[in-house]
């Protein structure tokens, strides 16, 4: 009997979905073993009858369900809890629904101020009302999935990597656990480093990389000691690809000639990145105060779990 598998997307942009495309090859070596019920990127099932013709939410059982997206309104809650109710495995897929995603920047705000911002304060929208009629209301924050129901297995990144799907899968099919182990992206990350900074200041998290990119990755310093703000050190490793035949492992970002973002998350659960990537800074030499806005960027992906919330109103 192949395995029953339900996907859902929630609050997201979709790459993940296209990242399940993404795998390839080896998706079509899994398939036979597989029997997907419910994936609204792929087959046209409805959530109450194709007509709309059912009372109550039809999710079908399944052996392993699978959530990208966090949860931003009480509608994604409901589709979260109907998945938990009907998958035996329940997977969290990418950063959003591990760690509530960029939505979850929102998180620094207070829901009252978000709908100021959009529907009465924007020069390109006139004034209106909280629109409410025939619209899920929103909940007071982003969050990870894992704050609303039971989650057995997590698979970060934005996106993530095709190749952990698929360890993921194969590893339920074989009836084994999958849990990603818990090093960092320096650990994986072939350029030299030196220990020490290069210069004293930190660039501008948009400048490009100035370095040769014909030159072999070990001869390449380290972006962080080349002054360019690398969350490597506080961020989960997953996101490598070996390059061509020489069996050197290259991060995504890395590969790509630029510093690594973090959307893998924090390698171990409960760890604060921006506490870790503060003294990561200044053991090289460098002054972690030049870092504009620290508190977004160093939780990027990773505002749900209340990394991020409202800041307490200083007095006037």
């Amino acid at each position: 009997m192949p395995v029953k598998v339900a996907e859902e997307w929630l609050n997201i942009c979709g790459g993940c979905e296209v990242t399940i495309l993404d795998i390839g090859e080896p998706l079509l070596d899994l398939l036979p073993e597989l029997a997907f019920v419910h994936m609204p990127v792929l087959m046209d099932h409805k959530y109450f009858g194709q007509t709309g013709e059912k009372e109550e939410m039809e999710i079908p059982e399944a052996d392993v369900g699978i959530i990208s997206g966090g949860i931003r309104n009480e509608k994604e809650k409901h589709v979260a809890e109907a998945m938990r109710e009907k998958c035996g495995v329940l997977i969290s897929l990418g950063s959003c629904a591990c760690y509530g995603g960029i939505p979850a920047l929102a998180n620094m705000f207070p829901l009252e101020a978000l709908y100021d911002k959009v529907y009465r304060e924007s020069k390109t929208t006139p004034p209106a009302e909280t629109p409410t009629e025939d619209l899920p209301p929103l909940l007071d924050r982003v969050y990870g999935i894992d704050e609303v129901v039971p989650v057995d297995m997590y698979i970060p990144g934005c996106p993530t990597n095709p190749e952990l799907i698929v360890k993921a899968l194969t590893a339920l099919l074989e009836g084994k656990t999958f849990e990603m182990p818990e090093r960092s992206v320096c650990d994986e990350c072939p350029l030299a480093r030196e220990k020490k900074a290069a210069g004293g200041e930190i660039k501008r998290t948009l400048d490009s990389v100035e370095c040769d990119h014909e030159a072999p990755w070990s001869e390449t310093r380290c972006f962080m000691e080349q002054g360019y703000l690398c969350l490597g050190p506080v961020t989960l490793a997953g996101c490598a690809h070996k390059e061509g035949g020489n069996g050197v492992t290259v991060p995504r970002c890395i590969k790509g000639h630029m510093p690594c973002r973090g959307c893998f998350g924090p390698i171990r659960k409960g760890a604060n990145p921006m506490v870790d990537m503060m003294s990561a800074i200044s053991s090289i030499g460098l002054n972690p105060r030049q870092i504009e806005d620290r508190r977004a960027l160093l939780n990027r992906y990773i505002g749900g779990q209340n990394r991020l919330r409202p800041l307490p109103q200083r007095p006037r």
